[in-house]
This record gives structure tokens, C-alpha cells and sequence, in this order.
């Protein structure tokens, strides 16, 4: 009696699902709706994924482990090779990978090209999701469509839209039921593995890279040096703004303070939105020219400085 009743609990799937593509195709946006929840940052801005961000969705009896990586791009300094390094590593170990491509380009840009190229040099089949399909007629999708599966032999082709939802439900289930038998990995009401710590520094990063312009964004890094809790349920945070060059303290901080004090207030706001509680957030900006050199800075964001 013991044995059927076994035999009639569904069996669980889990599984790696590297999210790829190039650099604004839409995969934070995509990962955050997929796991329900925000676990990565997201701007208008290219390149703002830096590190391997896990996120943890459940479909069925399904545990779907989606690794938003950072967008694939031709690599100039060391800290664009990591990243890169980072983006592609994902792919190693994952079950599944969907190539994200967006649908809004006038067509299949560089970068995009050379991931492909890079997917037939591996060897690994993929999934194809192009993006952004509210923003384009549905002639160009087709067509869009027809050139990317001349290009690479894709199992399954889909169009979605990550800021609307469209079509992410499709995707999901299709994932989930290719995903090898197994225990879950995580619990089932886990939604990253990055830690509170390092999320908030992201979503500090994020509010920055809304507000400041060219290259100042891409020149600085975010640390959170201390979390205090307090017996009333709220939490002290504080954090150290790194910047490249002494000329972007000014304008970091803005005038008066006037722009460093709009930051605060934006992620403090969003992280007591995301834990449900109150949090008082401390901000200090300092100038390490050498940071993009300095293997520690590396190490804080989960990148190899060695690449």
C-alpha cells in the first residue's frame, strides 16, 4: 500500500534556466516577472546587470531556477570581460537556456549575433524568446521570427513581453516541463539566492543609474557596510558609493545634496516597500580611482577578477 501511494505523488522537477542576450534585451525585466517579484535591477540603461542573479519560480510541481546573467556584449575593460565571463558562464551548468532578443531593434544587432555564433560553438541547444512584441507590428515579428531560426536551429521560438506579461505564461510552462526529475533545490518560498545585503546595494545601483548620465553610472559601484536591526522591527542600513574619478563626486551628490538625497529616498523607499517594514538608509560617497582594478570590488559583486 506504502509503495502506490509512492508511486501516485507527482513527481518534482528542478532545474537551471539561463536567461541570455544582449545587453537591454529585457532580461531583468523578464526574470522579476517570472519569479513574481523584484530580485534584479532594471533601468533604461544597457549594461546594468553587473552580477549572476538567481531567481526561483514555482510552475506546478515544477522549480524553475532562472539565472539572469549580464548582457553579452564585445568586452573593452576588465570589468566588461567579467561580465561577459559571467553571462556566459551561466550557460555552463543550466538545463535550458532561452536566447531573449529584442523585438524593437531595426534588426539582429552585433551582439546578439555573436551569442548565437557562440551557441553553436558550444554545442547547446536553446529556446528563443523575442521580446517586446507590444512595441512592434506583428509582420516584423514574423520576419523576425523566420531570420533568427535561419540562424540557429531553436527547439521552441516565442514571443513575449516582459513588461506586460504577454506570452511569459507560454514560456514558463514549456520550461518547466523540460526540466529534469528531481528534488527542489530551494524552498518553494525562496525567491533569490542573493543576499538582503547585496540586493539593497542593487537597488541603491539602480536609482543611481536612473539619475546620473554617460559614463558616471558605469564608473561607480555600491557596498552595503553595515545592517543594524532594531528591536521595533526596523533596520539601519549603510552604504558606500565608490566612484572612478574625484570630478563625479559633484556630481553624485549634486547640488546642495540635492541629487544624493533623491537617491536615498528613492531606494530607501523601494527596499521598505520590499521588506514591509521601516528602514533608514545611510549613504556615503567616496573616490577609489583603482576600483575597477581592485580584485576585492570583484569579489563583492560575484565576478572573477582573474578573467
Amino acid at each position: 500500500m506504502k509503495d502506490k501511494i509512492e508511486d501516485e505523488t507527482p513527481q518534482t522537477r528542478c532545474g537551471y534556466v539561463a536567461l541570455i542576450g544582449a545587453p537591454n534585451a529585457g532580461k531583468s525585466t523578464l526574470i522579476n516577472r517570472l519569479v513574481g517579484a523584484k530580485v534584479s535591477i532594471v533601468s533604461p540603461k544597457v549594461q546594468t546587470t553587473r552580477r549572476r542573479v538567481l531567481g526561483v519560480a514555482m510552475q506546478g510541481n515544477a522549480q524553475i531556477i532562472f539565472v539572469d546573467t549580464p548582457g553579452i556584449f564585445a568586452p573593452k575593460r576588465r570589468l566588461d570581460r567579467a561580465m561577459v565571463a559571467a553571462a556566459w558562464g551561466g550557460t555552463e551548468e543550466a538545463d535550458r537556456i532561452v536566447l531573449l532578443v529584442d523585438a524593437t531593434k531595426k534588426k539582429i544587432d552585433g551582439d546578439t549575433l555573436a551569442i548565437i555564433e557562440g551557441l553553436k560553438k558550444s554545442g547547446r541547444k536553446a529556446h528563443c524568446a523575442i521580446n517586446k512584441i507590444d512595441a512592434v507590428k506583428r509582420e516584423k515579428l514574423l520576419g523576425l521570427a523566420a531570420e533568427l531560426g535561419a540562424l540557429f536551429p531553436f527547439e521552441r521560438t516565442f514571443m513575449i513581453s516582459a513588461e506586460s506579461g504577454d506570452g511569459v505564461d507560454d514560456l514558463i510552462r514549456d520550461v518547466a516541463g523540460t526540466l529534469p526529475k528531481g528534488p527542489y533545490l530551494f524552498p518553494e518560498d525562496q525567491l533569490t539566492d542573493l543576499p538582503m545585503r547585496m540586493l539593497a546595494a542593487e537597488v541603491t545601483r539602480e536609482h543611481l543609474f536612473r539619475q546620473l548620465h554617460e559614463e558616471v553610472p558605469y564608473a561607480l559601484t555600491v557596498e552595503t557596510d553595515a545592517w543594524e536591526e532594531f528591536k521595533d522591527g526596523s533596520a539601519k542600513v549603510t552604504q558606500t558609493i565608490y566612484l572612478a574619478r574625484d570630478n563625479h563626486k559633484a556630481i553624485v551628490i549634486g547640488k546642495g545634496g540635492s541629487r544624493i538625497k533623491q537617491v536615498r529616498e528613492a531606494a530607501q523607499h523601494e527596499l521598505e516597500d520590499m521588506m514591509g517594514r521601516s528602514l533608514h538608509l545611510f549613504l556615503f560617497v567616496k573616490v577609489r580611482e583603482n576600483w575597477q582594478e581592485d580584485p576585492e570590488r570583484y569579489r563583492e559583486m560575484g565576478l572573477d577578477f582573474e578573467t
